[in-house]
């Protein structure tokens, strides 16, 4: 049932308004006083507020203002026997949701506070969905390394200095620069995106400083590009190792001159955006091959954060995998599932080329298609594959047929003895081949615990 505050010098009033909500099944709250007005909203949640304009303690604009100082979220409905423009207008400018006139209309009256009660849940549902947006863009980790990272973003989040982010593929790049963005000064306007490696290099300067209509074939209206969209705000350039070197020119003119231009314009545009980039590539390789301005990488590398691949943190692993089993089987309307301390271990062995991402498919995965609620090694190990390197070298077009099989045997071997931690018995079990065999096999291969 959703709930209604009155606050009006006259009872009479307050009643009247009361006997139509309630009708129509609204709870009511109501008071003469508008100071108690005011305690009620800071103990209590309304769904929306009518207020009178003229009381003798203190009028609506007072409290209005009062409202919107203290930042308290609800729909105020202005009342007042004097619907004079000027009123209303006064009480739009402070925030308010409409403006009702006395004698009030009943009709009136009903569709204002539906449509009041109406924005409020809309509010409650998108402030719902941005904190579960928020808790699956959280960073989890309790290495040194990933430490190291929390503490610089807690440091340079409150500046406007740009960042650097670097890192594998699948490592949380992005979600690096969306933790500096929600702590930032800046985190009242939309960090803005744009993943350079997915735009055409005829394209990418249309999107970042925007176009004028008819400045080329198919600009058939005025384009407002990324970095006006980002003005007062961030934004954020993903993947900016594979931008094109004309456009890094002109962000490094953008960056360094706080003005852009218009492909096709020529009027300089005024814009104030904090930068933060990200790349997998190695920028100063990409200098010394005369693909990335040595100028703009030391613009953009104010603050470098680096992010170590999962294979250097393996300690994460166990935290990162119970995290995704509950999102996912929270997600699915799966019951809980766990995975067993040997399953665990060999999801610690793993190279994770795809990082991040590459672990959180996997553990989808197995949660959709392992239909125990305990995953232990024998159901891991049906889904983890060999790398896609050891797969390149085995199936290396140069190989034999007898050296792709003793390759993809030794990889299979090697596979099994650190499945089962390096102990021969186990293995040799396991394999159903006599220990003396597996040593052979060991030796011809030149498998040893730590040897590639």
């Amino acid at each position: 049932m959703k709930t209604i505050l009155i606050v009006d010098d006259e009872i009479e009033i307050c009643e009247s308004i009361k006997m139509i909500l309630e009708y129509e099944d609204y709870h009511v709250e109501y008071t003469t006083e508008a100071s108690v007005g005011i305690e009620k909203l800071g103990l209590t949640t309304y769904d929306a507020m009518l207020l009178d304009i003229q009381m003798p303690e203190m009028n609506g604009f007072e409290v209005l203002k009062i409202i919107k100082e203290n930042k308290i979220d609800i729909n105020v409905l202005m009342i007042s026997a004097y619907g004079s423009l000027e009123n209303a207008i006064k009480a739009t400018k402070l925030g308010a949701f409409d403006f009702i006139e006395k004698p009030i209309d009943r009709e009136k009256l009903l569709i204002s506070i539906r449509n009041a009660v109406a924005q409020t849940n809309l509010k409650k549902e998108n402030k719902k969905l941005k904190e579960n947006l928020k808790d699956k863009e959280i960073m989890i980790g309790e290495s040194q390394s990933i430490k190291s990272v929390f503490e610089t973003i807690e440091r340079v989040a409150v500046t406007d200095a740009r960042v650097l982010i670097t890192g594998e593929n699948g490592t949380g790049k992005e979600l690096i620069a969306k933790a500096i963005h929600r702590q930032s000064k800046r985190a009242d306007r939309e960090l803005v995106e744009v993943n350079c490696a997915a735009i055409p290099n005829e394209l990418i300067e249309s999107e970042l400083f925007g176009h004028e209509k008819g400045s080329f074939t198919g600009a058939f209206k005025q384009r407002i590009g990324k970095f006006e969209q980002a003005d007062h705000g961030i934004l954020f350039l993903d993947e900016i190792g594979d931008m094109s070197l004309q456009a890094q020119a002109k962000v490094l003119r953008a960056i360094e001159e706080g003005k852009i231009e218009r492909v096709g314009g020529g009027d300089a545009i005024n814009v104030d955006v904090r930068i933060i980039a990200a790349t997998n590539k190695d920028l100063k390789s990409e200098i010394k091959e005369g693909n990335f301005r040595e100028d703009l990488y030391h613009r953009l590398n104010v603050i470098p954060v680096h992010i170590a691949p999962l294979r250097e943190r393996k300690e994460d692993i166990p935290l990162l995998v119970n995290y995704f089993v509950k999102e996912i089987c929270d997600k699915n309307g799966f019951s809980p599932k766990a995975f067993s301390k040997s399953a665990m271990d060999i999801l610690k062995d793993q190279t994770w080329t795809g990082n991040i991402r590459e672990l959180r498919n996997l553990i989808e995965r197995l949660l959709i298609m392992v239909p125990e609620n305990n995953i232990g090694e024998t159901e891991l190990l049906k889904f983890i594959t060999t790398s896609e390197t050891m797969l390149d070298d085995i199936f290396n077009v140069g190989n034999s047929f007898q050296e792709f099989k003793e390759k993809a045997e030794r990889a299979f071997i090697k596979k099994q003895l650190e499945i089962n931690d390096w102990n021969i018995s186990k293995t040799s079990e396991l394999l159903d081949i006599q220990r003396s065999h597996l040593y052979s096999k060991m030796k011809k291969y030149d498998i040893e615990k730590g040897k590639e």
